[in-house]
């Protein structure tokens, strides 16, 4: 029965990929044009849109501080400052310090060689950093340093509730191991399915749903 259930949901998973990769095409996440800037960008997006972290973002590369050595060393009232347009932008400066603390102590401020981490000895060490939750880390994982991992937010978390294929109170792990037991372990796979549940859930799937020509409507 176990194993006729998981086979069912790989089916049920699959078949969401294929209509909202024929609905939406490919979406070309995460922008960036380095591993360093998606790791920057995946902690300034916490509470805010994309538009906003953009704009972070051309002021850090305006002032050519866009890598781990220098964003280092700036001061704190600094890097908020050219942070501003992300929003909450002294919690957000705090927050950027420490993951840029981890890098240079543990990887000596290489992506490179973090990327050469084990990923769950990776996700271990970033959750162990002070405002980086488990989106965050495995939005790193997954887009900067390209290693097999389901990123769980607000979006498919609501996708997969309102079309009954997960449990209510359903937490990060258990949704993550779902994706991470009924599909093959693929980064490509894992990064395009993520980017089209954003897709739909900012297009249809919203907090008051838009249902009338969602491509999940056979699923309801």
């Amino acid at each position: 029965m176990a194993k006729r259930k998981q086979t069912d949901r790989r089916k049920v998973l699959t078949d969401i990929y294929n209509i909202l990769y024929k609905t939406f095409g490919p979406q070309h996440w995460w922008p960036g044009d380095t591993p360093f800037e998606i790791a920057v960008g995946a902690i300034l997006t916490q509470n805010t849109n994309w538009g906003n972290v953009e704009k972070a973002i051309s002021n850090i590369k305006k002032d050519h501080a866009l890598n781990a050595k220098t964003l280092h060393g700036m001061s704190h009232a600094g890097l908020a400052s050219l942070i501003r347009p992300a929003g909450y932008f002294n919690i957000k400066a705090e927050r950027l310090g420490h993951f840029l603390s981890f890098l240079a102590n543990h990887y000596k401020g290489s992506m490179k060689q973090m990327k050469r981490e084990d990923a769950d000895i990776l996700r271990e060490h970033l959750l162990s950093v002070k405002g980086i939750g488990p989106e965050t880390a495995d939005s790193i994982i997954l887009y900067a340093l390209e290693k097999p991992v389901f990123v769980i937010d607000a979006y498919t978390k609501r996708v997969l509730q309102r079309h009954k294929l997960v449990p209510e109170k359903a937490g990060y792990h258990e949704l993550q191991e779902i994706f991470h037991k009924s599909l093959p372990l693929d980064v490509e796979l894992f990064n395009e399915y993520h980017a089209l549940f954003v897709m739909l859930g900012k297009h249809y799937c919203k907090p008051k749903p838009r249902c009338e020509g969602c491509p999940l409507e056979k699923f309801s």
